[in-house]
């Protein structure tokens, strides 16, 4: 018996093949398992075409076994066979697939998915085996044929004498080494995990010998273990299901099943498409966040099935970041995959399927707001913060898709409202959409710079997420309604000063030009207030920088210290202003003395530090003194 060569290049090629292509040593047995299935497939095809080809589906299965004691694992199926020719072709050239050529060969169209495309899976045999041996017998033939392998060295083929049509892979399993256990894939419970994790949806049975302890018969009490032969994977996915036939029940199973998260999901999708790209998906809206949703270590991704077989876990290109809390899985057999499967070649149905992905997403979410609006303010309370960063990143690209999603506390409503809720609600004479920022609705709503609003019976938005400002700042507006703080500058509320006030105003000019000197290097301005009603003073700010954002810069670790351009305002209708321009007459330290304490309550009451909280306590003293 003569060995013959690869008709590959060398050696480093199948080496390449064998300790590159592949990540997961694991991916072996999915490999062994997907041929095995295109050799049930030819047979079936065959069968389509030739009526004196009796199929009958039950007669057709893949068998895993394990011999723990000569350390050998075999892969049995009772398909199509090769032949000796075949042998040649498709195991003797490295990178030449039988199944693709089948597939070509008979002009096989939609519907029709073999697994196989690239002829080197049968190769990733070599990561985990020493000797491979394959022992086949094809469908009308007499003969039946042994081919085996050691490597790159070569192979041999000669006669053998096999009963059945089908074919049987048995791999002779390395030694273990200091970094590999290959006693593990001789385990049951690991050969089934890897089943179920990769060939879960293959179509016909995978079997294997379970142990299993069963009662002694005629006792209770006494068990005894048996061997029995176990259907190990579900074989028709879910997703390939009607789902007319499926109910809630079963929908959150495959969610448990699949180990998506401890919770129930608020809501799933289910999508069935041709077209362009013919895919199948269950996505699943969860209801809490995942403990690690938030950290850098969240991995984000669809697992991503090619014709029912895990091609990735997590596929990261399916969803965009903002709706990464998305669970579920995609599934077609259009996808261009890499030599290894394990990746795509190129991208272009992968785009395809990601955007009307992220379309169905939208479309269900903003059903979810307008026909079940508690469930949606749960899955907000746990992921709006996801969508408000989708909306400020990427230079607000994604602000179209993601406004009308958003929620926030409305000051009239005392709840979540949408921004299209608010417009609606907007008064005549209303310019802008107000918002107020801080760390808590009970604080905000304390905000001496929404009494002015509050008084003219505007609605106000309160910001609690740090997030949200910066958001609204990268919206600009919404159905051209412009946002606008309740700190700005300037309200856009139409002045209406009396005469009597302008001449006050006049007549304290000098008051706010000596308070500005006092805080200097503090404020950009004082000067006084129309949005005061019952506090003395606040903090507002000039430019697009606000208070409350400078506290959030501040709290980054790259914090650079970027500061607001603050303005103090003071009531002239308060009682302190007539102490400041009583002071400011008859006693210039304590003039001094009334800024400083004002300016620091305005601080306290924006939630900033200050500077010398001792000063702070000792001019309230000298005060009451």
């Amino acid at each position: 018996m003569v060995k013959k060569e690869f008709k590959a290049e060398s050696k480093r090629l199948l080496d390449l093949m064998i300790n590159s292509i592949y990540t997961h040593k694991e991916i072996f047995l999915r490999e062994l398992i997907s041929n095995s299935s295109d050799a049930i497939d030819k047979l079936y095809y065959k069968a389509l075409t030739d009526e004196n080809i009796s199929f009958n589906k039950e007669d057709y299965y893949i068998k895993v076994s394990a011999d723990k004691e000569n350390r050998l694992l075999k892969i049995t199926d009772t398909g199509i066979g090769m032949t000796k020719d075949e042998l040649e072709e498709n195991l003797g050239v490295i990178a030449n697939s039988g199944s693709f050529a089948f597939k070509r060969e008979n002009e096989l169209k939609d519907g029709y998915d073999i697994i196989g495309q690239f002829g080197v899976g049968f190769y990733s045999a070599f990561m985990v085996a020493d000797n491979v041996t394959v022992l086949t017998k094809a469908f009308g033939s007499d003969n039946g044929y042994k081919w085996e392998s050691s490597g790159a060295e070569g192979y041999t083929v000669e006669e053998f004498d096999k009963d059945s049509v089908g074919t049987e892979i048995v791999l002779k399993l390395k030694e273990n080494t200091e970094d590999e256990n290959y006693d593990d894939f001789l385990e049951e419970y690991r050969l089934r995990s890897i089943v179920k994790k990769y060939s879960d949806f293959v179509r016909y049975p995978i079997k294997m010998d379970i142990e299993k302890s069963v009662p002694k018969e005629g006792s209770e009490d006494e068990y005894t273990e048996v061997v029995q032969e176990e259907v190990v994977n579900s074989m028709v996915p879910m997703w390939r299901k009607n789902k007319n036939e499926l109910t809630k029940e079963d929908y959150d199973n495959f969610y448990a099943e699949k180990h998506y998260g401890f919770d129930k999901p608020l809501k799933h999708i289910h999508i069935s498409a041709d077209g362009a790209v013919r895919y199948n998906a269950i996505l699943y809206i969860p209801e809490k966040t995942p403990y690690d949703f938030y950290t850098k270590e969240y991995e984000k991704g669809l697992e991503l099935y090619s014709s029912g077989v895990l091609i990735m876990n997590k596929c990261s290109d399916l969803v965009p970041d903002y709706f990464s809390f998305v669970k579920g899985m995609v599934d077609s057999e259009d996808l261009s995959l890499n030599i290894s499967r394990e990746l795509l070649q190129h991208d272009r149905q992968l785009k395809i399927i990601a955007k009307r992905i992220k379309e169905k997403i939208k479309n269900e979410l903003q059903l979810m707001l307008k026909n079940d609006r508690e469930n949606y303010e749960k899955f907000f309370e746990s992921f709006g913060r996801q969508l408000k960063y989708g909306v400020y990143s990427d230079f607000g690209q994604h602000k179209e898709t993601l406004q009308d999603l958003l929620l926030f506390y409305s000051s009239s409503e005392e709840k979540v409202v949408s921004l299209a809720e608010y417009v609606e609600r907007m008064k005549e004479d209303q310019k802008y959409i107000y918002y107020a920022a801080g760390e808590s609705v009970a604080r905000i709503d304390k905000m001496p710079q929404t009494e002015l609003l509050k008084d003219k019976g505007y609605e106000i938005l309160y910001f609690t997420d740090d997030v949200d400002e910066f958001a609204v700042r990268m919206l600009m507006n919404y159905q051209d309604k412009e946002f606008k703080s309740v700190s700005s500058g300037d309200l856009g509320i139409e002045d209406t000063t009396t005469e009597e006030e302008k001449t006050q105003e006049n007549e304290s000019k000098e008051i706010f030009v000596l308070m500005k000197e006092v805080l200097m290097g503090k404020v950009k301005d004082v000067r006084i207030s129309k949005r005061l009603k019952n506090h003395p003073v606040c903090l507002t700010a000039d430019g697009e920088l606000s208070i409350e954002m400078e506290k959030i810069l501040a709290a980054m670790p790259n914090n650079q210290e970027i500061k607001a351009e603050r303005v103090l305002e003071v009531n002239p209708n308060h009682e302190v202003f007539n102490k400041l321009k009583d002071s400011f007459e008859s006693d210039k330290d304590k003039f001094k003395l009334y800024t400083e304490v004002l300016y620091n309550q305005a601080l306290l009451i924006e939630g900033l530090t200050l500077s010398d909280p001792v000063e702070f306590a000792n001019n309230i003293c000298k005060l009451i003194s």
